[in-house]
């Protein structure tokens, strides 16, 4: 099924969708927008650009929310709002609103992904989420035992709550794509920081995604998915006071 639906009657052949997709998959014949019979990948862009709103999609719903440009946030603001960002390893036993877990997952389903390929899933570890913990703490003090762990965590302790810190929110972002899960988790972030939330990013539970079938059976993880991200979301405990350094820029102008 063709995934572009055109409203003749509401199209003017004005070629903005043309111009506008990334592989050319609409095209202008005798003075009418025509589309190929194969080749799209459901960007949207055709339908984000149509000024007489004559372009849908098939198998998408659509609220036909307005644009809202980054324009309206101030960017200094922005970007020292970044700069404030901290890992949160500290959290307060107060529950995540759902409405925000929902913005936090909306955040993350509208990040980019190549060739739109929309292949990022979320998994809410909830009822799991203590046994999944047990999982990776054994596994962990096995390794400590063994010594095949590094240095690192050969001198530190791994508590019952190493991997979640107590946060009583753990979402797990996988997908064939490092990057594509990696840029979703970023808005995830910034979403969650924007509603008061501190986010961990748990690399020893990715760690232990590996290491772990029993783990991986755990969280249902899909087969040809990896688990790129671990996030662990709360109220935060502890307040920052000041922005951290950081290390020269490096950049090279070509």
């Amino acid at each position: 099924m063709n995934p572009i639906l055109i409203d003749d009657e509401k199209c003017i052949a004005c070629s903005s969708c043309i111009n506008d997709c990334p592989n050319s998959f609409i095209y202008l014949e005798d003075g009418k927008i025509e589309t190929h019979d194969k080749g799209c990948m459901e960007c949207g862009h055709c339908y984000a650009i149509c000024p007489e709103g004559a372009i849908k999609m098939a198998n998408y719903d659509f609220t036909d929310e307005m644009v809202v440009s980054m324009r309206e946030i101030d960017e200094d603001t922005l970007l020292n709002a970044m700069k404030s960002r901290r890992t949160i390893r500290q959290f307060k036993q107060i529950d995540v609103e759902d409405e925000k877990i929902n913005m936090i997952l909306e955040a993350g389903r509208y990040a980019p992904t190549g060739a739109n390929s929309q292949d990022v899933k979320y998994t809410i570890l909830g009822s799991k989420q203590d046994e999944a913990e047990e999982i990776c703490v054994n596994l962990f003090r096995k390794g400590k035992k063994l010594g095949n762990l590094s240095s690192y965590l050969r001198r530190i302790e791994v508590t019952d709550d190493f991997f979640f810190k107590g946060a009583p929110l753990v979402i797990v972002v996988s997908s064939k794509s490092n990057i594509n899960a990696g840029l979703a988790s970023a808005y995830m972030e910034i979403m969650a920081n924007s509603m008061d939330l501190g986010v961990l990013y748990s690399g020893f539970f990715v760690m232990c995604s590996k290491l772990s079938r029993k783990l991986r059976k755990l969280i249902e993880l899909e087969k040809g998915y990896d688990v790129v991200s671990c996030m662990v979301i709360g109220y935060p405990k502890v307040k920052y006071q000041r922005i951290v350094p950081r290390k020269d820029l490096q950049v090279k102008k070509l």
